[in-house]
């Protein structure tokens, strides 16, 4: 954005406030006898309009018919965003549904997920979405094997909040201990290692450590690498698809199927927001918003997406998300989004729920 736009005076940025307010709540382009009866705009009829022409020929906003009143832009909604949306401060009722979710006791990352997921669609009226993003380096945590018959063994593998299994054939029985052995081996040599990691020498001395049933190492360790190789923990869900057709946004049935489309693609989506959950520092505590052609995502060019990553020590390992209109309720979704993602991010790291507080701005992460 250049500093002409950067600076705009405060009368524009009063009327384009007011213009962004008004349209989110009634869907309507807004014309300057509106924006008179607005106690706030203490100025004539002809200077808003003059107002909002300059706004216009910035880039602000847009004028969809000529005898029509004006609607934002994408760059009237972004600058918004950026510094005109007000602190929107959740009721006890919101509040008391976000601490109902954290305080349950929990552990499965993909049952909080989908928990927070759901009441994001309930509490803001749009379509929400859990992201698990891909992993970068794929490793299994732990290793079981358990003796389904003297000549077959399940190959358990914990990899994050995930567990995988390959059977394991011999050609003559393995007793119990055996079973037990080839796991503790494992554990030591090959937990926490990637595929590539897992090399020829590991694996001879992998065979060393089992002894007569040094057989048993080759198969295990190439059920294992066929694994994690083909696992990129990617998943992402959605919660209230529906919900799109309270919006006149949606009512085009041509553009909802393409939506609907994007939703089936999950691999699409998946692999986008990894690399944008991916890119977002440990440090960074803000809530990402892409509006309209902002997304990577071209069918997206008239939605706005919100969202944030939820961590663990932090280290990112998922996401909750809104996808509505970019004539979207910006401040109560960004306090919801926050509220409820800090609260998870607390959770998982040390059990304790937040205070949910408003004290840190969810855009910015200032104080």
């Amino acid at each position: 954005m250049n500093e002409e736009k950067k600076d705009l005076s405060e009368r524009k940025k009063l009327i384009l406030k007011a213009i962004i307010d008004a349209h989110i709540e009634n869907g309507e382009p807004v014309g300057s006898k509106f924006l008179t009866q607005n106690k706030q705009i203490a100025y004539s009829s002809a200077t808003i309009r003059n107002e909002m022409a300059e706004l216009e020929e910035m880039g602000f906003l847009e004028q969809p018919h000529t005898s029509a009143g004006r609607i934002p832009s994408e760059l009237g909604y972004r600058f918004y965003v950026d510094s005109l949306v007000d602190r929107y401060n959740l009721t006890q009722n919101e509040l008391a549904e976000l601490k109902r979710l954290v305080l349950n006791k929990q552990t499965e990352l993909d049952t909080i997920l989908q928990n927070a997921m759901r009441l994001a669609a309930k509490l803001t009226n749009y379509t929400a979405m859990a992201l698990r993003p891909r992993m970068l380096r794929i490793t299994v945590d732990r290793y079981e094997l358990m003796r389904l018959d003297e000549y077959t063994l399940v190959l358990i593998m914990v990899i994050g909040q995930t567990i995988q299994t390959r059977h394991v054939r011999s050609q003559i029985p393995v007793p119990a201990e055996v079973g037990m052995q080839l796991a503790k081996v494992l554990n030591e040599c090959a937990a926490e290692k990637t595929a590539e990691e897992i090399t020829m020498p590991l694996l001879m001395h992998m065979e060393r450590q089992m002894g007569e049933y040094e057989f048993l190492v080759s198969p295990v360790i190439k059920s294992i690498c066929e694994t994690i190789t083909g696992y990129d923990g990617g998943e992402i869900r959605f919660e209230g698809i529906n919900r799109l057709l309270s919006y006149p946004e949606y009512y085009d049935m041509d553009r909802l199927k393409e939506m609907l489309a994007l939703f089936e693609r999950k691999e699409d989506l998946v692999k986008i927001l990894s690399e944008e959950a991916g890119q977002i520092g440990p440090g960074s505590e803000q809530v990402q918003i892409f509006i309209g052609r902002e997304n990577l995502v071209k069918i997206m060019d008239n939605s706005t997406l919100v969202f944030k990553t939820i961590k663990r020590q932090g280290t990112p390992v998922g996401a909750i998300g809104i996808i509505g209109p970019t004539r979207m309720d910006y401040k109560r979704v960004i306090a919801m989004i926050d509220t409820l993602t800090s609260g998870v991010t607390n959770v998982l790291d040390d059990g304790t729920p937040p205070a949910f507080t408003n004290d840190q701005d969810p855009v910015t992460g200032k104080e």
